[in-house]
């Protein structure tokens, strides 16, 4: 009998422990816009965020995916989350430099050398700098993902030093900054609808284009480009970002739980991300294409030369967040 009471106490103090732990969780269902397709790596790095937050959360906690802006372009699901209507958005940082004009520094031309030089700036102190100037626009940022690094590609000569660019009729996004990079290097850009990229492409209306190797790739543009230079000229990271206005009305268990979960998201949609982009560069030279990498040396001429980018657009990001990038960038690279 005593055997039997101990049990039965037993087993009523793990209920009683489990319950608190339990009541920390609402049953919720999360609604996450995204403005690409469930194919993109972001697909990816949803699923694995969603697997672990209803892991934690005893299921309790369920994320929901749009694709493809079904619940409108990303600063309309931006602006949805800022009034507490909508709970997840996954965008680019670009179209939300009008709410936070300090996100235009990711913006700023060859600002990284590198995907190791991303991933030190965006996961420590500086991407926390940044994160935390959200809560005040009503966003939270959970981590950043990766957009990836935009190359430059043509049908005249390889790129491979700023002297290199002067002439070069090249498409680029209606971006001021992005305008005047390519302007301060000598180039002639031409903002221009992506859709219309192609077949200005082939007619030579315009001489080249500058994106990701993935779109370079599903855009076959090889078809209608020789040159592929390896500029990493500009790298542009999403921000996983959650309502603040709603998170705030979470339990800290639930906070923690997408805080964490959106990391082990970023981690799987980086590295799906990385393999995409090397198989679609292989790709683009199985498939006749010219691919020169460029020196550091040359790398660092063409950061040198962009310089008046930087102080153009100081005053607009904010001086102290441009300042306080390029030091950082310094130190991580031992200068």
């Amino acid at each position: 009998m005593k055997f039997r009471l101990s049990l039965l106490a037993a087993g009523i103090a793990a209920v009683a422990l489990a319950l608190p732990a339990q009541a920390q969780f609402t049953e919720r269902t999360i609604r996450l816009s995204n403005g690409v397709n469930q194919e993109h790596p972001v697909g990816n790095g949803v699923a694995k965020m969603a697997a672990c937050a209803a892991e934690k959360s005893g299921g309790k906690m369920k994320i929901q995916a749009f694709w493809g802006g079904a619940l409108g372009g990303d600063l309309q699901a931006t602006q949805s989350l800022r009034s507490g209507t909508q709970e997840m958005v996954i965008t680019s940082t670009s179209p939300l430099i009008g709410i936070l004009p300090d996100l235009g520094v990711f913006d700023l031309p060859f600002l990284f050398a590198n995907e190791k030089e991303a991933d030190a700036i965006l996961d420590g102190e500086y991407g926390k700098y940044i994160s935390d100037k959200m809560p005040a626009v009503g966003l939270v940022n959970l981590t950043y993902w990766e957009n990836g690094f935009r190359n430059l590609t043509n049908s005249k000569k390889p790129v491979n030093k700023v002297e290199d660019f002067p002439g070069l009729k090249v498409r680029v996004m209606q971006n001021n900054v992005f305008l005047d990079t390519f302007k301060t290097v000598g180039a002639n850009p031409v903002p221009m609808a992506f859709g219309e990229v192609f077949p200005a492409l082939e007619t030579k209306a315009i001489d080249g284009q500058e994106n990701p190797f993935v779109t370079i790739d599903t855009s076959k543009f090889y078809e209608v480009q020789k040159y592929l230079s390896v500029t990493r000229h500009a790298y542009t990271p999403f921000m996983v970002l959650y309502s603040k206005p709603l998170w705030d009305k979470l339990s800290p268990a639930e906070q923690k739980v997408l805080s964490e979960c959106a990391i082990q998201g970023r981690d799987e949609q980086r590295r799906v991300s990385r393999a995409l982009s090397d198989k679609a560069l292989g790709d683009l030279k199985t498939k006749g294409m010219t691919v020169n990498e460029i020196a550091p040396a040359e790398q660092k001429r063409m950061r040198d030369a962009v310089k008046p980018v930087y102080e153009k657009h100081a005053a607009t990001i904010g001086k102290e967040t441009v300042d306080k990038m390029t030091a950082t960038l310094a130190k991580i690279r031992g200068g």
